[in-house]
């Protein structure tokens, strides 16, 4: 399985390489005992569950023969906990990205999304995302500011072609890969990105491309 996964990211690296792309991992964490019925947010203590620690487990196999030069991790326990097999198996540290964080929900942050759902802000939420802020909370083009900023900097920092992984959230990657394939901001929630899930981003300091967009072990098995 994990062969097969690697031949068919190590595709995409490939193609990176001529373009002389900085190639960033964006990975979402495992699973924790909040998803799906709870909104963590950035709530403290919220840990990967056996489901989620056999993800990380098995992202470390799917990664293992990619020369990976750095992994960066959102500083939540979930993400750092899914980014450490994965530093391990290259050995490196995991370094900490505060750009990589949650989105701040504020009020939000561990309620019931059934709950959340009968609120007046949620249809805000879906359709027009884009001029609302959280009580409490930050608004999406802050968030999506943070998280932009802070893989532009990945591109300058690593030289072209290095391999880069970065853990992070469903809604911080959703954020991302809108804005580098052009998407409006609103349009965001159209991207699905599943928990341990990898979409490689090819960045340099003028253009952006995509390689495969929440690829899992799942989209392997229905490939072959």
């Amino acid at each position: 399985m994990a062969g097969g996964t690697g031949e068919s990211l190590r595709r995409f690296e490939e193609g990176s390489r001529i373009a002389s792309m900085t190639i960033i991992l964006l990975i979402r964490h495992g699973q924790n005992d909040y998803l799906p019925e709870r909104l963590a947010g950035r709530l403290p203590g919220i840990h990967l569950n056996e489901v989620g620690r056999e993800q990380a487990r098995r992202l470390s196999d799917m990664l293992a023969d990619f020369p990976i030069k750095a992994v960066y991790s959102s500083p939540l326990e979930r993400a750092h906990e899914t980014a450490e097999p994965i530093a391990q198996r290259q050995r490196l540290d995991v370094e900490t990205m505060p750009e990589l964080i949650e989105i701040d929900f504020g009020d939000w942050q561990g309620e019931k999304m059934e709950d959340l759902r009968k609120q007046e802000l949620w249809e805000a939420v879906q359709d027009c995302p884009s001029t609302i802020q959280f009580p409490g909370g930050e608004d999406f083009i802050t968030a999506r500011d943070r998280v932009i900023g802070g893989l532009l900097g990945l591109s300058k920092k690593h030289n072209e072609n290095d391999i880069v992984a970065c853990v992070a959230h469903g809604d911080v990657i959703r954020l991302g890969v809108a804005y580098f394939l052009g998407m409006p901001l609103d349009n965001f929630h159209r991207i699905h990105i599943s928990p341990a899930s990898i979409s490689v981003l090819h960045l340099n300091h003028h253009s952006s491309s995509f390689g495969p967009i929440n690829y899992t072990e799942a989209l392997l098995e229905l490939s072959l």
